[in-house]
């Protein structure tokens, strides 16, 4: 039994998951894979199902009837891997563009640095863009900016998506209370990891743009950031993320 859960959501990642699904279990620490596909019509769950015969202890799949969101998907999975008593839970991408390599550093900071949530961070001393054309550099470093002017948040990459947490911050957290569940739900997790009192850390990562599949980025999530980062700190007065 692993004490670690890696979640990755999926949406027609056929060109992706088996490489992912195959790059993780090469790792030198024995991670579990946690897959949450929301209805792909390309054909990635089943892709995942064959894999899964290759590797029944370590390989799962919850499988939604459509796209439900970022935010759900995940959330689906921390309370998964919280009821089957997982330490350590971890949010990437299927595309590649968080290094699975990543999650061996990003569990060292919670297993052994201490903190509760790992944030794999662009913005720190030591992370980087690759592979990014101008416009989203620009609109990924404004929106970080953004956000911490509206938050008072001590994290340089608010909206990262590479991220460790410890079942102790996700077991005292109302995970019912995180409301969004598209860009923003990253924002959300962080901040109600902040007002609760979690130690936040960052770990430079260098994040690279996806080669294969079709981005998932859209207008609405973009609205969804910059309006539901406004509303968030609005109805966070007198809001108690703590369960209980």
């Amino acid at each position: 039994m692993s004490d670690s859960l890696v979640i990755i959501p999926t949406y027609n990642e056929k060109e992706n998951i088996a490489t992912m699904i195959e790059a993780v279990f090469a790792l030198a620490f024995p991670f579990h894979l946690l897959i949450v596909d929301d209805g792909s019509p390309d054909g990635t769950a089943e892709i995942v199902r064959a894999k899964m015969q290759e590797y029944p202890d370590r390989l799962f799949m919850l499988e939604r009837s459509g796209k439900l969101g970022l935010g759900t998907a995940y959330i689906a999975g921390f309370k998964w891997g919280l009821e089957r008593g997982y330490d350590y839970l971890f949010e990437m991408d299927a595309d590649f563009s968080h290094n699975p390599e990543d999650l061996l550093r990003l569990r060292q900071a919670c297993a052994e640095g201490g903190a509760d949530l790992a944030v794999g961070s662009r913005y720190v001393k030591g992370g980087k863009l690759s592979n990014w054309p101008w416009d989203r550099v620009i609109l990924s470093y404004g929106g970080s900016v953004y956000v911490r002017l509206i938050t008072f948040m001590p994290v340089m990459d608010p909206t990262a998506g590479f991220v460790c947490y410890t079942s102790r911050l996700l077991n005292g957290i109302d995970l019912d209370k995180i409301k969004f569940v598209g860009y923003a739900f990253q924002i959300e997790m962080k901040y109600a990891a902040y007002r609760c009192g979690y130690k936040i850390k960052e770990v430079p990562i260098t994040f690279i743009d996806r080669v294969a599949g079709a981005s998932k980025m859209s207008p609405g999530i973009i609205k969804e950031g910059i309006l539901g980062v406004m509303k968030m700190r609005w109805q966070s007065f007198g809001k108690n993320y703590r369960k209980g």
